[in-house]
């Protein structure tokens, strides 16, 4: 076949020398390059867009002055963080405009290491949304953690060959890497040879230690909650990337990105998103939509939601509907109510009116070795009461204390107490509970005990084996003999929820895929998830509080400012264990 003939019909439908494929008429066009609508037809031919103007087309679609905005794009997302497949993940989100996402898949690579970031490529390969990767940089976040896996320079380098990688994803470890960490260094050579970008996680940093993160060749951060932080960093150079998820939500705070000329270098993300949110609220639509309310210009909003986010990505043929841009699209109700009427992908209809319109793929195959590592994640002994046992207590204790719709964390001292019918330290009066972060790679026995302010529990016990990022199992409650059913019930299912109340497990969600997902449909997982979070408000968890998304956050070492993980309660701020006083 002439190497040129695909380029050839494209260029003969833009001259009009031929009719195109398909023609979107009378289309209201958001143009990203000069902030306007533009009224015209969209002519698509081979998956790209060829022509603005009057076009005839072999199938003509009259959408009678809609609004037509370019696909949305989610900046950097964990799509294991879903709960469900990358294909139920497709389903939740396309028919909300999402055309790509740019993923970094370091929750399943913590699970089952360089295994399980082959799954998800696979998985990525036969689904209609667009999937790009960036590799995981800090698996364990930090020398504080114990993961499944530890991938270090080399581990990662193979994955640099592929096509559908960007980068080097979120580097959490900012200690180390402001203290020039030789392991750290490694790949961030390996991302600046290839021509690569590396994302940022650095809460706060700031001076300095940000002039030296950035020098570094870290180029973007989302982890910004506070205006002022998020300015400096724009004054250093870095993109800006307003968050919108369902535990760590700073688009509120982060409004003045959406102005002159801080937009320029802003795009939208969810990070964490349960499939609940996705379904019902929606996803990078939904940050758009919340701007716009606050006053932001829709256009611009659409924009950071999508050619700022391929711009920043070098995703040179997306993000904007333009003659030899793809012919990805989100059509809508108006710029108002921002509903999403219909989505094309490669100007293929893949959604309308809240649908997806695709076959859910099947599952990837793997060689045995990574079908064990990522459906076999779970290696640890029954938890006995005996192991929740406070063997040295004092007359205070240090307490993590939640912040409501945030990630970061405060500490408190209280007096020890006990009382008759909860575990020793539990104090409901002060919303004090007991905690217990237990190893579940390798059967090191390894576990750290402490006590969380600010979840509201007043009775029972909550476990997950989603605890970011190593995702050990963790289990928090009143009374030790609820925590250990909660915790062995995910033991047993290899993975997932668990509610104990008075000596029974209430519920329970399996997420056999490493401890993460299921493949089980996100309508389902959304179903149980709801019953789980409604028995969990009338057992005292507040709205303010994600039961299960804050709780994963509370074992990640590299947020302010304690955190439990099988090394004890640790200072995210010095990376040092803290004393235990109990």
């Amino acid at each position: 076949m002439d190497k040129n003939q695909t380029l050839r019909q494209r260029i003969q439908a833009a001259s009009g020398a031929k009719k195109a494929e398909l023609v979107l008429k009378h289309a209201s066009i958001v143009n990203v390059f000069t902030y306007e609508l533009e009224t015209a037809d969209i002519a698509i031919e081979k998956g790209y867009i060829v022509g603005l103007g009057q076009y005839d087309g072999e199938r003509e679609v009259d959408l009678k002055g809609k609004t037509v905005c370019p696909g949305f794009i989610d900046g950097h997302i964990h799509l294991e963080s879903s709960m469900v497949s990358p294909a139920d993940f497709q389903q939740a989100v396309m028919p909300h405009g999402t055309t790509a996402v740019i993923t970094d898949p370091h929750e399943i690579a913590n699970v089952a290491g360089t295994a399980g970031i082959e799954y998800m490529m696979k998985y990525a390969e036969v689904l209609d949304l667009d999937v790009y990767f960036m590799l995981p940089s800090c698996v364990p976040a930090t020398d504080l953690d114990e993961s499944g896996a530890v991938l270090r320079a080399r581990e990662l380098r193979p994955f640099y060959e592929r096509k559908e990688v960007l980068g080097l994803a979120e580097m959490m470890n900012a200690f180390g890497t402001v203290q020039a960490d030789e392991a750290i260094l490694d790949k961030l050579a390996d991302a600046r040879e290839k021509g690569r970008l590396a994302d940022g996680h650095a809460p706060f940093l700031s001076g300095r230690e940000l002039n030296a993160y950035v020098t570094a060749g870290v180029v973007s951060d989302h982890e910004c909650s506070q205006w002022e932080e998020a300015r400096e960093k724009l004054s250093r150079g870095q993109w800006i990337m307003v968050r919108e998820g369902t535990a760590a939500r700073n688009l509120n705070a982060l409004m003045p990105m959406f102005q002159y000329p801080y937009c320029e270098r802003g795009l939208l993300v969810t990070d964490d998103k349960h499939p609940g949110d996705l379904i019902r609220l929606g996803h990078i639509d939904y940050i758009i939509k919340r701007a716009v309310e606050q006053g932001a210009d829709p256009i611009l909003a659409i924009r950071m939601g999508s050619y700022n986010a391929a711009r920043y990505f070098g995703l040179k043929d997306r993000g904007a509907i333009a003659p030899g841009y793809r012919a990805d699209l989100a059509v809508l109700s108006d710029l108002k109510t921002f509903q999403v009427e219909q989505v094309y992908k490669d100007g293929r209809l893949v959604a309308e009116d809240g649908e997806f319109l695709g076959e859910k793929p099947h599952r990837p195959i793997l060689l045995p070795e990574m079908e064990k590592r990522v459906y076999d994640s779970f290696h640890m002994p029954q938890i006995r009461l005996s192991d929740l046992e406070v063997k040295e207590t004092g007359e205070n204790q240090k307490v993590i204390c939640l912040q409501d719709n945030e990630l970061l964390t405060g500490e408190m001292i209280v007096p020890w107490k006990e009382k008759e019918g909860y575990a020793p330290g539990v104090d409901l009066e002060r919303d004090i509970i007991k905690m217990a972060v237990f190893e579940r790679h390798h059967e090191t026995g390894h576990m750290g005990l402490g006590f969380l302010h600010g979840y509201g529990l007043k009775k029972g016990a909550v476990a997950s084996s989603i605890a970011h990022d190593s995702h050990n199992l963790i289990v928090v409650g009143t009374n030790d003999a609820d925590m250990v059913l909660a915790g062995n019930c995910v033991r047993e299912n290899k993975g997932g929820l668990a509610i104990a109340v008075d000596g029974k497990v209430q519920k329970a969600l399996p997420l056999p895929i490493g401890g993460l997902m299921t493949d089980a449909p996100a309508e389902v997982v959304e179903q149980e998830l709801q019953e789980m979070k409604e028995q969990l408000k009338e057992m005292g968890i507040p709205d303010t509080i994600d039961a299960f998304m804050t709780l994963a956050f509370v074992s990640l070492p590299v947020i302010p400012k304690l955190r439990l993980n099988t090394f004890g309660v640790i200072d995210a701020d010095a990376q040092t264990v803290v004393k235990a006083v109990f």
